[in-house]
């Protein structure tokens, strides 16, 4: 139940914040809000490890992987994705963003030697296809220029650090390191890392007191950032990389029915397709290999049946 509801959370927050980062584009460069965002995370975060007497020191290999952690999933892999943004549509880049999704897979096989179930990749395959389906107009109208192909790279090359950013996650869980102080220090690395770039790029340290601005960053930094990574990295560590980050499949749903509140989106063939997609993809992802021959048992015990004919009946 714990990691159901923390599951939720996630998809519903990660799922809402597309609607807080439209209000911070515009006036502030991009480098200095993500700055601003994580800078005020790493203060809320370390206020309430303070509180709650988390023991925050790290040995000098912890700390190295710490920072890891930033530059994967607290600084450079947003840098990268919203540069992405400048060439394609958020529609286009929530599709490159979703491979997040078979890349932790591949990464978990490759740097921890994890076996993954046939019906993880069956699952993932699903999600993928069925985002592909839901924004299957935009990818159709996509340019096919330099530009796009361009824009496209980054998105992917952004998802890459982000994987690479979780596996570092769940190596710092197996190490024993808590999550709430380590995404103290990560935010903290992260959003000093967004300042030296910032300097570096000659970015100008301007802030917006428009409300919009001002309530989307609150909303970023304390939903977006700490409730939500805190959630996901537990999440991480409990299920499993290629078990949690079926989220990121899931948080484009949350978008498109956000988008038919707020916007009017339009609900098409293909749209109904990937929902169906993503949620048959999300239910065999995360039904466990036990409850599916538990569910098997109960048929064959009715019916009779081998478990070919008990799942066509089922079906």
């Amino acid at each position: 139940m714990k990691n159901i509801i923390l599951y939720v959370i996630t998809v519903f927050i990660w799922g809402s914040t597309w609607l807080a980062i439209e209000y911070q584009l515009g006036s502030v460069a991009v480098e200095v809000s993500l700055a601003y965002r994580f800078g005020l995370a790493a203060l809320i975060m370390w206020v309430f490890c303070m509180w709650k007497k988390v023991p925050m020191k790290f040995s000098k290999s912890n700390h190295f992987y710490t920072l890891l952690l930033a530059l994967g999933n607290f600084s450079m892999n947003y840098v990268i994705l919203y540069w992405a943004q400048n060439y394609l549509t958020s529609a286009m880049t929530s599709i490159a963003f979703s491979t997040l999704l078979l890349m932790n897979i591949v990464n978990t096989r490759l740097f921890f030697g994890k076996p993954i179930a046939l019906r993880i990749y069956l699952g993932s395959i699903l999600g993928v296809l069925g985002i592909v389906a839901l924004f299957w107009n935009d990818l159709m109208v996509m340019n096919a220029g330099s530009e796009s192909l361009w824009g496209l790279a980054l998105a992917l090359m952004g998802t890459v650090v982000a994987s690479l950013g979780n596996m570092v996650s769940v190596r710092n869980s197996n190490a024993g390191m808590n999550i709430f102080a380590t995404n103290a220090w990560g935010m903290l690395y992260g959003s000093i890392g967004l300042v030296i770039f910032a300097l570096i790029n000659d970015a100008e340290f301007t802030f917006s007191f428009e409300v919009g601005y001002v309530v989307s960053l609150i909303y970023l930094a304390v939903f977006g950032s700490v409730i939500a990574f805190g959630s996901y990295f537990v999440l991480l560590k409990n299920l499993g990389p290629e078990k949690a980050s079926y989220i990121i499949v899931m948080f484009p749903i949350v978008a498109v029915i956000l988008g038919g509140i707020f916007e009017g989106f339009e609900w098409t063939a293909n749209v109904f397709i990937g929902f169906v997609l993503v949620l048959s993809g999300n239910a065999i992802v995360l039904t466990s290999k036990e409850k599916v021959q538990r569910f098997l048992n109960r048929l064959r015990s009715k019916g009779n049946c081998t478990e070919i004919e008990c799942l066509q009946k089922s079906l």
